[in-house]
């Protein structure tokens, strides 16, 4: 059983025609975390959800929302993603000129600051940057889209991070592929926080606890 790890659902793959009702679904089945997948049509190719959805679904959800931002210039909506109700706010290393200040920005909005790398960057990027973050995000798939193969090559790379991390209290989290099988081998990599979509939504409301536990690994 591992009961430290957390679980945030994505919403990426949820029914969009009824978000709240999902977002309240995967609560009760047990998910720790609301992972927000915010897409620009620019930085990756879809456009996902903004800033007015956040807001509609925190009425409802008291849950902790981690927002990851899949845009360019994500310092341009860090200010409405704490408006909306975000508690972490995760911007792309390849989408910041200026990381350390984006950073700053993030955490003077009273908001975790994480870093997510995509598969090409490497995890020695972020040794200058690591007293400002509190989420590392290792992406096992390219971003932009759901429901993707997770790719293997990147254990190396958690493992990696889990390394640069050491005794820091940093969230390593993992996006991508995540399924029971998966997951398994990226917590065994050092990973505590995994992201799912597909895996968790899809399913009729009675396996959202059963999936859940199973990426747990319960």
């Amino acid at each position: 059983m591992n009961s430290g790890i957390i679980i945030a659902p994505s919403i990426l793959a949820a029914d969009f025609g009824d978000l709240s009702a999902e977002v309240d679904k995967v609560e009760k089945a047990g998910a720790d975390w609301i992972h927000l997948d915010v897409m620009d049509g620019n930085f990756v190719p879809n456009i996902s959800f903004g800033a007015p959805v956040i807001s509609a679904l925190r009425k409802s959800s008291s849950s902790y929302f981690d927002a990851h931002l899949m845009v360019s210039n994500p310092e341009l909506l860090i200010t409405d993603m704490k408006q909306a109700g975000c508690n972490g706010i995760t911007v792309h290393y390849e989408a910041c000129n200026h990381l350390d200040r984006v950073l700053s920005v993030i955490d003077d909005h009273d908001c975790c600051a994480g870093v997510a790398l995509n598969p090409h960057t490497g995890v020695e990027n972020l040794s200058q940057v690591l007293d400002k973050i509190g989420l590392i995000l290792i992406m096992t798939v390219n971003p932009g889209f759901g429901g993707q193969k997770f790719i293997s090559t990147m254990l190396n790379k958690v493992q990696l991070a889990r390394k640069l991390i050491g005794d820091r209290p940093i969230q390593l989290q993992v996006d991508g592929g995540i399924t029971a099988q998966t997951a398994s081998l990226a917590v065994a990599a050092g990973a505590n926080n995994l992201v799912a979509g597909s895996a968790i939504f899809g399913a009729g409301q009675e396996q959202y606890e059963s999936r859940i536990k199973s990426i747990r690994g319960n």
